[in-house]
């Protein structure tokens, strides 16, 4: 217990000003020390997972485009750092603005001094809540750019950027997280399934539909060719550092660590991530006689992205079944999105799309009332209580959300594809985005610019 005492101690001298500590020494301040480091932790490794979407995009597109991926990917999270802190935080977390049940309005250009030192009562400030806040958004704005892949001008980055981040992102969150009106209603989201990810993966949809497919994708009969991505270790990579991230995402969104709870989110999501990896791998074996690989990876990634609405609601046996659900959902939502003739790079509609919608949902089956009420958002599911008014909310925010989502992105990328176009020309997409749009390769040892030679 000393001993505990004295870390304790030792980690409030980092986080508070020594006088202030002095000042008030209560387990109340130490709570909020050890909170604060904890949801700054879980800042770090959320923004730590564009890491993983820089190998994962670029792993699974072409050599020619992998210099471009990565650096728009550390560009775009930059500029959306400005827009969040200038107009996204306001509407998602803003004060009353009279019609606070569908936009909040305040705190804009934030300021945590201004907006005051945590009160009494508060968990941690207002500052680390910002950061945390910001790293998700940065994440749906990632899975939007899987519909962009390989075939998007560097400008529609950034015009896309402004509207995501500034406005149709924001309003998702107030609704859901800061206090809107499917809040009220009791919809449950824990760490983002509709929030972040089927947000992310809708706007991608709209982008990949306005942009149409890469060349050489589908011949004129309707058949698809395969283009390989250049690196699957890559891709392997990147499903870990996501993976390891996601106890930020998910168990972070605790945003406490003093009853422990947090262990148990951590240990739902993990259990939803190895049966989804599970599942899509065995399911791919018995369909097409093959292990994919590239299945499993996408089927660990969907079993992440279904329970991450859910894993403060649901029992560890129902975390399993969400992820195989999962697994099995994802390997099948590919080939439907490639039978629409829809081109999906990173598999974005399937990951986030279809597992978010599916994750999302299974909190109206599988919640239970006892951590419904522990939570405090929602009730119990249909197992558990026999109701369906849990399901019902469920349904509702996806619709509700899914609908608002393909509006703004498909009129905001139409008016962006008449105005200014953004889609690059065909030759700049054959000779790749690495040289069109940034003037040099992301491997230069390995590709060489027209006309250009190498002498040993």
């Amino acid at each position: 217990m000393i001993k505990k005492t004295f870390l304790a101690l030792g980690l409030m001298t980092i986080l508070f000003p020594v006088a202030a500590f002095a000042e008030d020494p209560s387990g109340a301040t130490l709570d909020m020390g050890l909170n604060s480091l904890w949801v700054m932790l879980a800042f770090i490794l959320v923004l730590l997972m564009q890491g993983g979407f820089i190998l994962l995009e670029a792993g699974s597109t072409r050599m020619k485009n992998a210099g471009h991926v990565a650096g728009k990917t550390i560009f775009t999270v930059g500029l959306a750092a400005l827009i969040y802190w200038a107009f996204g935080y306001g509407i998602a977390f803003g004060g009353d603005s009279g019609l606070s049940q569908f936009i909040g309005w305040g705190d804009f250009f934030f300021d945590p001094q201004l907006a005051g030192d945590a009160a009494a009562g508060d968990s941690f400030p207002n500052g680390v809540f910002f950061l945390f806040q910001l790293a998700f958004a940065a994440i749906s704005l990632s899975i939007a750019w899987g519909g962009f892949a390989e075939r998007a001008k560097l400008s529609s980055y950034i015009v896309f950027t402004l509207f995501f981040v500034g406005l149709i992102y924001p309003i998702v969150a107030h609704w859901i997280w800061g206090g809107g009106w499917l809040a009220e209603d009791g919809a449950q989201d824990f760490a983002g399934s509709t929030v972040v990810h089927l947000t992310g993966a809708l706007a991608a949809f709209a982008a990949t539909v306005l942009l149409k497919p890469r060349i050489g994708k589908f011949n004129k009969d309707g058949s698809a060719n395969e283009i390989l991505g250049h690196n699957q270790v890559f891709t392997a990579l990147s499903v870990l550092l996501l993976w390891v991230g996601w106890f930020g995402f998910n168990a972070g969104s605790t945003v406490a660590i003093g009853d422990g709870f947090f262990t148990y989110v951590a240990f739902t999501t993990m259990l939803a991530a190895g049966a989804g990896g599970v599942a899509a791998l065995l399911i791919s074996w018995a369909v097409t006689g093959k292990a994919d690989i590239t299945a499993m990876l996408n089927g660990t990634l969907a079993g992440l992205v279904a329970i991450t609405a859910s894993c403060a609601f649901v029992d560890p046996w129902a975390a399993v079944v969400i992820g195989l659900v999962a697994g099995m959902l994802v390997f099948y939502s590919v080939k439907m999105f490639e039978k629409l003739k829809v081109d999906d790079p990173i598999y974005a509609l399937s990951v986030h799309g279809m597992a978010g919608i599916w994750g999302t949902l299974a909190n109206g089956i599988f919640a239970t009332q006892e951590l419904a009420d522990k939570v405090g958002v929602g009730t119990g599911g249909l197992i558990d209580t026999g109701s369906w008014k849990q399901l019902w909310v469920q349904f509702e925010s996806v619709v509700v959300v899914g609908a608002f989502v393909l509006v703004a992105s498909f009129l905001v990328l139409g008016v962006m594809k008449m105005i200014m176009g953004f889609r690059v020309t065909e030759e700049q997409e054959i000779i790749g985005l690495d040289l069109s749009e940034h003037g040099a390769y992301g491997y230069p040892e390995q590709m060489k610019k027209p006309g250009q030679t190498f002498e040993g």
